[in-house]
């Protein structure tokens, strides 16, 4: 299957990675605001590194982690798509719903806007069976992007992040899910 190069919503164009993305994506991987969440912000070179796991994602599954900008302006804000997490947990194999994005855009309703678009995409066009979406605790705005999808949390499926060594204050991640005929029963019915 194939994915895609852009889709666009309202406000937003999700589309495949340029080059010229690499700078500002690492500005906003530097930024302590957008990676409080994260173990830590990244060097430019680890950007890059996510840069190219993202290339190999659409290369190896047909989708990925789009590209996320403005349509007005054509201004480059992170992130918004989907992903095959690579670690073994209780929940895998599956596909995570993501997004980050530059902090002076937040508040803004753009990652629900753009993740909505998201799930649609993947329920639609993929036709995948389900998605998930896992943070810590306490990222409470994503935690509340994740309800807005409609996707759900049950404290039984919290995980310890196996990629983070025991012990540390970021390992513990609650995960949310959503099946796609939950979706579709959720979706308001066309007039007629």
């Amino acid at each position: 299957m194939r994915m895609a190069e852009s889709i666009t919503t309202g406000r937003l164009n999700l589309r495949r990675w340029r080059d010229a993305d690499r700078a500002p994506f690492a500005a906003i991987n530097a930024d302590p605001r957008v990676m409080e969440f994260f173990p830590n912000v990244l060097a430019p070179r680890e950007s890059d590194a996510a840069y190219n796991r993202i290339q190999r994602q659409f290369e190896r599954h047909g989708f990925g982690l789009w590209a996320a900008e403005l349509r007005e302006g054509s201004i480059f804000l992170g992130f918004i798509g989907l992903s095959v997490p690579q670690f073994h947990a209780h929940f895998m194999p599956a596909v995570e719903i993501g997004w980050r994005l530059r902090s002076d855009f937040w508040n803004r309703g753009l990652a629900t806007e753009g993740a909505r678009e998201a799930v649609r995409y993947a329920f639609e066009d993929l036709g995948l069976p389900a998605l998930v979406s896992f943070t810590v605790p306490a990222n409470m705005p994503s935690r509340r992007v994740m309800e807005k999808l409609g996707m759900t949390h049950d404290e039984r499926d919290d995980f310890d992040h196996p990629l983070l060594p025991a012990g540390h204050p970021l390992r513990r991640h609650v995960l949310y899910r959503l099946d796609r005929e939950a979706w579709r029963a959720a979706r308001p019915q066309p007039a007629g």
